[in-house]
């Protein structure tokens, strides 16, 4: 095998209409996949990547498709390096009580998916983290697609290295006492904008 074969694929946006063939013979779509694979939106994995894909389009970085297991979660037509996180006081399982609200803060050593490298150096590597919380709390009523639903905390990630370097987690109430910028969907690109701005010296 040449080893220049095994460069990374490039991959595009499917529209979910593509067969899953045998032989020639159609046995379901890819649209029917992802409805079963995806259409519970509460689950922690599922909302994870949902809260992505808000944050890339509101920062008009939702274009191509998604990239597994890179250094940052989003990088924007501006540059700015952006990692995502998302949290819910509502659950797909049965609960007792709502859940308490922590975010994950930890540095890492991590991979770049654009050179196909990777560094053994445990940091963030973004330049804004944007805390994603669906703050709805009526189970009857819990939609993750309606925005009014979710709640947007974005901060410099440099106050997470000054003022909690070594913390894996953060609570709401603790998150509270960075001072992130708290907006809805509608500020989300403004308030990124005013983080990486605050760093970046523009």
């Amino acid at each position: 095998m040449d080893i220049s074969d095994l460069g990374a694929l490039v991959i595009t946006r499917r529209s979910g209409n593509e067969p899953i063939t045998v032989g020639d013979a159609s046995v379901g779509t890819l649209g029917e996949f992802w409805s079963w694979a995806c259409s519970d939106l509460a689950n922690n994995t599922m909302r994870g990547v949902l809260a992505e894909y808000l944050v890339a389009t509101a920062l008009g970085a939702a274009t191509g498709t998604r990239t597994e297991w890179d250094t940052v979660d989003i990088r924007t037509p501006e540059g700015w390096r952006v990692e995502v996180k998302s949290a819910a006081y509502l659950q797909s399982w049965t609960q007792s009580r709502l859940s308490d609200i922590s975010f994950s803060i930890a540095p890492a050593s991590g991979w770049d998916a654009r050179t196909g490298t990777a560094s053994a150096d445990v940091l963030r590597r973004s330049d804004v983290y944007v805390f994603c919380l669906l703050h709805h709390q009526d189970k009857q009523t819990l939609n993750p697609l309606n925005l009014d639903q979710w709640t947007f905390h974005v901060l410099p990630t440099r106050v997470l290295d000054e003022r909690c370097p070594g913390q894996r987690t953060i609570r709401l109430s603790s998150l509270g006492f960075l001072s992130p910028l708290k907006t809805s969907f509608g500020g989300l690109h403004e308030a990124v904008a005013a983080c990486a701005d605050s760093i970046h010296g523009s």
